[in-house]
């Protein structure tokens, strides 16, 4: 008899990465002509990344900057969640985060999908901010893969796929 073979589904960034790309933006920043004088910084305080410059579009030019550091070092910008820009006395700001780890409801939602479209010896369970999901066969496993693969609310990474 086959015993049960089992993967988790993750949502993980690499920190190092977005370091990369955060020190990357700061010196493309500092070094274009169309960001002198307005202003324009990005920068870690604490858990957010905070941007500023003097205007709403050179905020979100930042925001650009940043997206495509991201992208190149193989970050998905699902990971990636910007706010809206903000005035803040003479200067606007944007916050973003990093997300980390499955929130419940997307966990649920995920769960559902699992239980909608996956074949029917998938089982899938929420563990803290993963989900492990499991069953007989690992055809039926790679065919959940490939069904997660489309999700779009979450940047999801398949690991410790054993049998």
């Amino acid at each position: 008899m086959a015993g049960e073979s089992t993967f988790d589904v993750v949502s993980k960034v690499d920190k190092q990465e977005v370091a990369n790309a955060l020190n990357q933006s700061q010196k493309e920043i500092a070094q274009r002509y169309d960001f002198k004088g307005v202003g324009a910084e990005i920068d870690f305080s604490g858990e957010k990344i905070l941007m500023k410059a003097n205007s709403e579009e050179r905020v979100k030019a930042v925001l650009d900057v940043f997206q495509s550091k991201l992208i190149k070092r193989g970050i998905s910008l699902k990971s990636l969640d910007a706010g809206e820009p903000y005035a803040s006395g003479k200067e606007y700001r944007l916050e973003a985060s990093i997300k980390e780890g499955i929130a419940q409801d997307i966990a649920k939602k995920i769960n559902k999908i699992i239980r909608d479209e996956a074949p029917k010896s998938v089982k899938s369970q929420i563990q803290g901010d993963e989900l492990r999901v499991s069953s007989k066969s690992r055809d039926d496993l790679q065919a959940t893969m490939a069904i997660l693969k489309d999700f779009d609310e979450a940047d999801l990474q398949f690991v410790n796929f054993r049998s």
